[in-house]
């Protein structure tokens, strides 16, 4: 059986997952209650797990190192309670060499080598070198989903990856090109770093050590 996770733990990992957000978009993250998320991320903070802070007009939570501690616990209790550590093992094994072709192609994406600056900026003039790209992350698309099925059937908290990677994938397809890069958007980059930090996060795997 599929498990809904609680919003405490739900407020926590929102905090964690999307990096950096103010309590509307953690709310928004999981559908959860807006005052009552409010409520839950004073009780964080005040167990020191979540601060707050503000820089030039723009405010958001971010985890605490034992915020992170206590993240990963209450993931680790939940995916043993629910018996889908094996599944969500071999999902990640299957997500890493996926991982490796998005992020060429978001570099690629940025970048288009030229003679004599092989770190040159891609000017988006090239329409064959994008579209190669846009295809190479359509393939990526179409592997994501039954993935992302498989991470659904057992924690109902990964539904939606594949469908928010396929929207901006549309958009980006569409001509609307910070859709496949920018952070401030709900891009395929964004989509995809969320769901990678939600499986390491998961498995309390350090992302540094990562093959």
């Amino acid at each position: 059986m599929t498990r809904d996770s609680s919003p405490d733990l739900l407020t926590l990992h929102a905090v964690r997952v999307t990096g950096y957000a103010d309590t509307p978009v953690i709310a928004q993250r999981y559908g959860l209650d807006a005052a009552e998320t409010k409520q839950l991320l004073y009780d964080a903070e005040a167990r020191g797990w979540v601060e707050h802070t503000a820089f030039a007009g723009i405010g958001g939570w971010s985890l605490t190192e034992s915020g992170r501690t206590e993240n990963e616990r209450q993931l680790a209790a939940e995916l043993a309670h629910v018996g889908g550590a094996d599944e969500v093992r071999d999902v990640y094994r299957e997500f890493l060499p996926l991982n490796a072709l998005l992020l060429r192609a978001c570099t690629d994406w940025q970048l288009r080598p030229a003679a004599g600056d092989r770190l040159a900026a891609n000017d988006h003039s090239d329409h064959a070198w994008d579209a190669r790209i846009l295809h190479e992350l359509t393939g990526i698309d179409h592997a994501l989903t039954p993935l992302a099925d498989r991470l659904g059937s057992i924690l109902t908290r990964f539904r939606g990856y594949d469908t928010r990677f396929g929207t901006a994938l549309a958009r980006a397809r569409a001509g609307e090109g910070a859709w496949v890069d920018r952070t401030d958007v709900d891009s395929c980059h964004r989509v995809w770093f969320e769901l990678h930090e939600d499986l390491i996060a998961t498995l309390g795997i350090d992302r540094r050590a990562e093959p």
